[in-house]
């Protein structure tokens, strides 16, 4: 599996997704302006990806603030923190990443800044670690609903690549392979930045899954020819009501899902959930850069000069539409999805188990 960011000599470390799939490129980060300049640049992307980059720029950070007490360190170390924030709206573990960080900066309050800043850094690699745990343990529970010889439309990148290492909607997929289940993957390509064609498409190749490339307008072509079984894809948010944020298109192969009954899940870390927001309708979508859309990598211009561009980088799934949500603490129904964070909740009776001839709960 490909590791996407790590600490590695008190810097950074992270595969440069702009230059898949042509180059394979490690980028080292000892500033953590450079760190928020990467997410924004998309060089490294993926909601879990995010939140762990996110919280070695803080460690980062910390490092490089000189601070005379602790109190002087978290006072400096504040603003910093909302500015690593702020590098991206809708991916919600960019946020809780920060805020763990902050939150363990605050606890360690009492120890010297040495060792706060030496406390940083073990707190960041545990979220790297923890990311990994958690992927192999949404992989068990997601490879459930897959079946051998079964065919799963994927979309954008759900991999290794979007995460520490391993991936979510890839993580199960990987599992089902490692069970021996002979599958087939279909990734659609994801325009404008082409996540599919760049990222899936290669990591599915490296580890030796069969993979078909097809174009974002193809999916309904080849559900109403029977070729998908089901659909697997990411979360860039989850809220209270289940309804979930994703790569731009997400909505439309949700809706092809639903009407040629094939099922729909969306799989997702816990982390990803966010109770603060109600329902989807809340979810601040990002407004990316015209250029994505009117050129190919900012390069070849393929739109009219001067025409008018919509670029939004996400789109939200209702709740309707999803069979399951899968997380490390199991499946759920997306109407159930508020329990999962609720550490005295009974899994047991709000878990659901594989049943690919229907889908969803009824309403």
């Amino acid at each position: 599996m490909i590791p996407t960011v790590e600490w590695k000599n008190n810097k950074v470390r992270m595969i440069d997704q702009t230059l898949l799939p042509l180059k394979v490129v490690y980028r080292e980060y000892s500033d953590y302006h450079e760190v928020i300049s990467a997410i924004k640049n998309l060089v490294v992307r993926g909601a879990p990806a995010i939140g762990v980059t996110a919280a070695m720029a803080v460690a980062l950070a910390a490092r490089e603030v000189k601070a005379e007490s602790a109190g002087d360190l978290l006072q400096k170390l504040g603003p910093i923190c909302d500015e690593i924030a702020s590098a991206r709206p809708t991916a919600v573990n960019l946020f809780w990443a920060v805020q763990r960080m902050k939150a363990f900066a605050e606890r360690s309050k009492g120890l010297s800044v040495k060792e706060i800043k030496e406390g940083l850094i073990r707190e960041a690699e545990a979220i790297g670690e923890e990311d990994i745990a958690v992927n192999r343990a949404m992989g068990r529970y997601g490879a459930e609903f897959i079946r051998d010889h079964d065919t799963i439309l994927t979309h954008c990148n759900a991999g290794s690549l979007a995460t520490a290492c391993f991936g979510t909607a890839l993580g199960v997929i990987y599992t089902a392979q490692e069970q021996g289940k002979k599958i087939k993957v279909f990734a659609d390509e994801t325009r404008p930045v082409l996540q599919g064609a760049r990222l899936t498409a290669w990591e599915l190749m490296q580890e030796g899954i069969d993979v078909t490339l097809i174009t974002d307008n193809m999916a309904g072509y080849f559900m109403k020819k029977g070729m998908i079984h089901l659909v697997m894809v990411g979360a860039d948010r989850i809220v209270a009501n289940g309804d979930t944020a994703n790569k731009i298109g997400t909505y439309s192969v949700a809706v092809l899902a639903k009407e040629h009954g094939i099922p729909f899940y969306v799989a997702a870390p816990a982390s990803t959930i966010d109770l603060s927001l109600p329902s989807g309708e809340h979810i601040p979508i990002e407004e990316r850069d015209p250029m994505e859309v009117t050129h190919i990598f900012h390069k070849m211009q393929i739109a009219p000069e001067g025409v008018k561009v919509a670029n939004p980088a996400f789109d939200v799934t209702p709740a309707r539409y999803i069979t399951a949500i899968i997380t490390e603490r199991g499946a759920f129904y997306p109407g159930d999805v508020y329990k999962i964070k609720d550490p005295e909740a009974d899994m047991e009776n709000i878990r659901i188990h594989p049943d690919l001839k229907t889908q969803g709960k009824p309403e």
